[in-house]
């Protein structure tokens, strides 16, 4: 289900379940280059997201390489620049809350906001997969922006996590007032409001002069309990220096190497690593339930007036799944 195969076509998968076989047809990627099978998954393996420490434990991070993810979301939504940086910093940064969940589970991020960008929401689960969506998609503009300052386009709003990992019956959901129109520094200061943790937030992403993603990269950092507060501003103010992370990966720099060139000093760790999707769990078959559950009237007018094919579209990964005239007359019967 995940990597593989022609990036334009939608493949099916066989799920056991007791003595019966459960038939998928999943997400569509419809990113698409003129690539070995052998290339798609060297690129997908590179997205990965790695965990370290810093000082020997008095900082822990996050490096997240996601340039594949991004081109393919950027392909599946049909987003802009625009539209790809708002909606591609939402995925890395709910990327980088889901990895830091103690136990399996998964991190809702939502933005509701009085700006033209409307809202937008995106999941991301302990297992490196990401998917969501914007509200308003293409973000309705007066005119074109004349910088990388996304605040406008925010305006008044909340930022919400909603977190359910392990055992919990109910997720925890946190809330705090959008500050900056900037999700690096509002995601920074939903630490610190939730949680008292100092943290740091960089979501990096390139575009060539075509305007397709060529990098995306996203750096975290956080303070540990104990540590000296002189240490600690001697960081932040490193931090605040270096250089893009989306650019050096654009040059071909790693993770690792990134970590090595610009905070050797600390002694960096890196404890594991795993890689990250886009990637929606949604199906053909998901919708067929839906449609038999319509009322009565519904499903009848469905059947004698259509569309035909209906079309129905997942808002988390824009894959459209279709179904004839002679499937539904057979599923609404």
């Amino acid at each position: 289900m995940k990597g593989g195969g022609n990036d334009n076509e939608s493949t099916s998968l066989c799920l056991p379940r007791g003595n019966v076989f459960l038939i998928l047809n999943p997400m569509e990627k419809k990113l698409s280059l003129d690539e070995t099978v052998k290339d798609q998954y060297k690129a997908r393996h590179r997205d990965r997201i790695f965990t370290f420490v810093l000082g020997k434990g008095e900082f822990r991070g996050k490096i997240l390489h996601a340039t594949r993810l991004i081109q393919e979301m950027k392909a599946n939504h049909e987003t802009s620049p625009v539209e790809t940086l708002v909606l591609g910093r939402a995925y890395l940064g709910a990327l980088i809350l889901a990895s830091n969940l103690k136990q399996e589970g998964r991190i809702q991020l939502n933005i509701e906001c009085g700006g033209p960008i409307g809202g937008l929401s995106v999941e991301a689960d302990s297992h490196g997969t990401v998917r969501g969506y914007l509200k308003e998609n293409p973000i309705p503009l007066e005119k074109p922006l004349e910088s990388l300052d996304l605040s406008p386009l925010f305006g008044p709003g909340f930022l919400s996590v909603s977190r359910l990992e392990g055992s919990m019956k109910e997720p925890h959901m946190s809330r705090v007032m959008l500050q900056y129109g900037s999700l690096g520094k509002d995601l920074a200061s939903y630490y610190l409001e939730s949680e008292q943790i100092p943290s740091f937030f960089n979501l990096s992403i390139k575009f060539d002069d075509k305007g397709e993603v060529v990098s995306a990269g996203a750096l975290f950092f956080q303070v540990m309990p104990g540590t000296d507060e002189e240490k600690t501003e001697k960081l932040q103010e490193l931090l605040l220096s270096l250089p893009s992370l989306g650019q050096r990966i654009l040059e071909g720099v790693t993770p690792e190497q990134y970590l090595q060139y610009n905070l050797g000093a600390y002694y960096p760790e890196i404890l594991d690593s795993k890689t990250v999707e886009f990637f929606c769990p949604c199906s053909r078959d998901y919708y067929v339930p839906y449609l038999k559950g319509l009322k009565k009237e519904d499903r009848e007018d469905i059947r004698e007036n259509g569309p035909f094919p209906l079309e129905l579209c997942c808002h988390n990964c824009n894959t459209r799944y279709h179904f004839d005239r002679e499937e539904l007359q057979e599923l609404l019967g």
